[in-house]
């Protein structure tokens, strides 16, 4: 049972509700039809014990107290209670109020978790800003899926920033997942929006966000060389040239085309940022672009997503299955088609997906069928 359940408000659920009500009433009416040797009102409890389930701790209150009236009505068509009656009476009164008094703690402890979840998350969303739907003439779209339950973001990270003439997007991955790594990406993220715009080419960007992470200290749960980040760098002009990319052992973007997906040919990788050596190997490639291709860009979480049969999420075959139209629509395709692929969102890491396209003509219309 979720805990969003558990925390339910008094009518929510009316048919829930109905349930400790009919209890009730099938109990009282049963126990006066029956002889009075046959004792069913101690069974009334039930009722507010199955009420604390679902709803808050008035409603709660509320039924204990019908339960215990019928409990009395029950004992006063029967004559005089005896002592077993009464002693039933105040059992059945005493298990209700602390079934109360329960209902009202976990209430309580409801809305501090409510209370500390909305700043968490707040917090998180601070950390990594929702790319816009249009800078310049790309379209974008996003989708971040967090592994760690009750998490927006971990581990992955995306961002976009403007220039005169272009747009420059990154993606990466930070090592580990969830919420420990927020961190990391908080300063990536600072670094890249702080840079980006101002350095003349993807090398030294690249340059200044791995010394930024080089320059952080080694904390005691973490031992020198262990905080790298994987990443991906793109500069887009607005024109029609070539997409520069430098890969900083990050997977390489995807162009798709006519509904088939193509990896660009590029340079080999750099090794990832933090390490303080992405700028000693690390070469700029570049590849063109349609004007009705979009570009995927992924992390690892997508293309490490497992079945219950241990395969791995088969991504361009997927792509092949979607039906085309603009970014928003190929991540949303992908998203529900990775989540129905892992049994419903069991994500051994953070996965984020970004897409975009370059151009203002319209998207193009969807196929009718996969090819």
């Amino acid at each position: 049972m979720s805990f969003d359940l558990l925390s339910a408000r008094d009518g929510r659920r009316p048919f829930w509700v109905a349930v400790p009500l009919v209890l009730i009433a099938v109990i009282t009416l049963v126990d006066v039809l029956t002889p009075p040797q046959v004792r069913l009102s101690p069974f009334l409890v039930v009722a507010p014990a199955i009420t604390a389930s679902f709803a808050g701790a008035r409603l709660t209150a509320a039924v204990a107290a019908l339960a215990l009236g019928a409990e009395v009505a029950v004992d006063m068509t029967e004559g005089p209670p005896a002592l077993n009656q009464s002693v039933a009476t105040l059992a059945l009164a005493a298990v209700s109020a602390l079934v109360v008094f329960f209902a009202y703690l976990r209430d309580q402890y409801a809305r501090h978790y409510r209370h500390a979840r909305s700043l968490a998350l707040t917090a998180q969303k601070a950390v990594l800003r929702p790319l816009p739907e249009r800078t310049g003439p790309l379209h974008i779209a996003s989708v971040y899926l967090a592994a760690e339950a009750e998490a927006v973001i971990g581990g992955d990270l995306y961002a976009a920033a403007r220039r005169p003439h272009s747009t420059r997007l990154m993606i990466g991955d930070v090592r580990g997942k969830g919420l420990d790594a927020v961190g990391e990406a908080a300063l990536v993220l600072g670094a890249f929006h702080a840079t980006a715009h101002r350095e003349p080419d993807l090398s030294t960007l690249a340059a200044a966000l791995d010394g930024a992470l080089a320059a952080t200290p080694v904390t005691h749960d973490r031992a020198a060389g262990e905080d790298f980040v994987t990443a991906l760098l793109l500069d887009v002009p607005d024109d029609a040239g070539p997409i520069s990319c430098l890969s900083c052992g990050h997977p390489p973007p995807l162009v798709i085309r006519d509904g088939h997906p193509v990896e660009p040919a590029l340079p080999d990788p750099a090794p990832p940022l933090g390490l303080g050596l992405a700028t000693a190997s690390g070469r700029t490639g570049s590849f063109p672009l349609g004007p009705d291709d979009v570009v995927l860009l992924c992390t690892d979480g997508v293309l490490e997503a497992r079945d219950r049969t241990g395969a791995f999420y088969p991504l361009p075959d997927r792509i092949r299955t979607w039906p085309g139209g603009d970014p928003q629509s190929l991540v949303s395709f992908l998203r529900a088609d990775l989540l129905h692929y892992t049994g419903g969102g069991n994500l051994g890491d953070d996965a984020a997906l970004v897409a975009f396209r370059r151009g203002d003509s319209p998207a193009p219309a969807p196929r009718e069928g996969p090819t």
